[in-house]
């Protein structure tokens, strides 16, 4: 038997002067940072994100639609979203297509870090949310993405805020949530690496040309013999929360990109 036996050397977990790299928190570095001792942490509070629906068309859910109108459901996976990334979600009531109760709700947004609207970024007659927002000292940052679903994407600062123009069409709102709010929401918190992170797949399947933006492509990964297979779904409409559902990831198809075929290796984002 050896005399050091079941004796743990001092600093073999950590030892003084180590540091946990900055990020969210989870349930092991609490442990962690007991264990040092650390009676006090230095932390990023959580942002509070105002989400703003916009649209005449809009009702919600328990309520009996009209003819012309929807249930509004984008809000519900933003809010959900924004929770899951540390944030808190404040879910405003509905903004008519009128300047005075989009202002309305401008209003109400006060005192959050970060404003979300929901459709009207547009640049049809009802779109007043620019417009608005302009008038109101917008300091737009930028206005359109060449991609798909999400084109038209608005970002700025409102009254000193950070505000975020979603598109109204459900699967365009939460395409560019996992691509720009959620890196927002996780870099407002200290995370040194807020993007995205990209995956690689190998195609199951033949896919076309992908046109000129790029396109997010609702798609489904399982296992395979090295790669896993990544498979995008037939149907891509953008109204289509359905196939949202049924999907785990966000096949990439740069701009332009010419055809592919199965085996090929590509990029993809897990969802």
């Amino acid at each position: 038997m050896q005399s050091n036996d079941n004796i743990r050397p001092r600093g073999n977990d950590f030892a003084v002067g180590d540091q946990i790299t900055p990020r969210r928190l989870r349930a092991n570095d609490l442990a962690l940072l007991a264990a040092m001792n650390v009676p006090l942490v230095r932390v990023h509070r959580r942002p509070v994100v105002a989400l703003i629906a916009t649209g005449d068309e809009l009702v919600m859910p328990g309520e009996a639609p009209g003819p012309d109108q929807i249930i509004a459901s984008n809000s519900f996976a933003l809010q959900a979203l924004a929770r899951e990334a540390g944030a808190e979600a404040r879910l405003l009531p509905i903004a008519r297509d009128t300047e005075t109760s989009l202002r309305a709700a401008f209003d109400l947004a006060q005192g959050a870090d970060l404003i979300v609207t929901i459709g009207g970024a547009s640049v049809g007659d009802h779109d007043v949310v620019a417009r608005l927002a302009e008038s109101m000292g917008l300091e737009r940052a930028f206005y359109k993405i060449a991609m798909r679903p999400g084109k038209p994407l608005m970002a700025g600062r409102l009254r000193g805020v950070p505000m975020l123009g979603l598109p109204g069409n459900p699967v365009s709102a939460i395409v560019c949530a996992h691509l720009f709010l959620l890196p927002l929401l996780r870099a407002m918190q200290g995370d040194a690496a807020p993007a995205p992170q990209e995956a690689r797949a190998l195609l199951a399947v033949d896919d076309g040309p992908a046109g000129p933006r790029t396109h997010y492509m609702r798609a489904t990964v399982a296992p395979g013999p090295g790669l896993p297979l990544i498979t995008p779904f037939t149907r891509q409409d953008s109204a289509l929360l359905s196939v949202l559902v049924q999907a785990n990831a966000l096949l990439i198809r740069p701009a332009s990109d010419g055809p592919r075929k199965a085996g090929e290796e590509v990029s993809y984002l897990p969802l």
